[in-house]
């Protein structure tokens, strides 16, 4: 695999900067945000809470404008959603009266650019991808937490976007599903990858050890205004395992990095309590 360096840049953000108005004052959400995130990378980011991981992944997926600073997608700024980015949101965000072949389904019919047999083809493909055969006509109270996800990423994938977001998608998940589900994605973005372009991914979470699993580069955000403090490379070879003493420093290195800015986060978060 080439150097990150000699990879071509994606996505990238320069001086990035996010304010909410809230009523009679102004939140800044993220602050002179700089980040260089290549093709085919799978790029996870932590952090701590309201840093502005999540608020960063929306203007990347044009869910949320820019204030102020640059955010560019294959060298063009990001003005609006579009199909070559597909979201994966914490919520399961289905539809409760589609059935699991009509949630895929949906992102086909809205582009309306594609027969109906091709429609079904694909998404019988893609609901075989993410291992749920013989679900096509359950519904979404029917299905497991884990299930509901599987969906969810065979929904935003189906239409092929280069992009694929993903926010905290398992944070709701119980620890042995969320370990199968992280095994689950990194095949999938492999076997994805392995029949077309290689697919760029941002995933956001607040586990270090999921971080580390999944990432090719980790990225560590700063307590609100969030920034880009660290960067680490992940070079442990997939398949991965949760142990080992390269995981383990890893892990740490991250965490190091983390719980300095939680502590900041918690600092602001009193203070801002104590003025009120």
């Amino acid at each position: 695999m080439a150097k990150y360096d000699d990879r071509k840049t994606k996505i990238q953000a320069t001086k990035l900067r996010k304010v909410f108005k809230e009523r009679q004052h102004e939140v800044v959400a993220v602050e002179d945000l700089h980040i260089d995130i290549k093709e085919g990378e799978f790029s996870v980011i932590v952090g701590p809470s309201g840093c502005g991981k999540s608020t960063f992944l929306y203007m990347i997926a044009g869910f949320e404008k820019v204030t102020e600073g640059e955010l560019l997608l294959d060298g063009e700024p990001v003005l609006k959603p579009g199909r070559n980015r597909g979201f994966v949101f914490q919520e399961f965000a289905l539809y409760p009266w589609k059935t699991v072949k009509g949630n895929i389904r949906m992102p086909l019919e809205i582009g309306g650019d594609i027969s109906e047999e091709k429609m079904d083809a694909k998404v019988q493909d893609y609901i075989n991808l993410v291992g749920l055969e013989g679900f096509e006509n359950a519904y979404p109270h029917t299905l497991s937490g884990g299930m509901k996800q599987r969906v969810g990423l065979a929904r935003a994938l189906v239409y092929d976007p280069d992009i694929l977001l993903l926010d905290e998608p398992f944070g709701s998940l119980d620890a042995q599903t969320r370990k199968i589900m992280q095994q689950e994605l990194t095949r999938i973005w492999q076997e994805v990858t392995s029949h077309s372009e290689k697919k760029t991914v941002v995933f956001i979470t607040h586990s270090v050890i999921e971080a580390v699993y999944l990432a090719d580069r980790v990225f560590v955000m700063s307590a609100r205004p969030g920034h880009i403090k660290a960067v680490i490379d992940v070079t442990i070879p997939r398949p991965r395992s949760y142990t080992g003493d390269e995981f383990i420093q890893i892990r740490l290195e991250v965490l190091n990095h983390l719980e300095e800015e939680v502590l900041k986060a918690a600092e602001m978060n009193k203070g801002e309590l104590s003025a009120k």
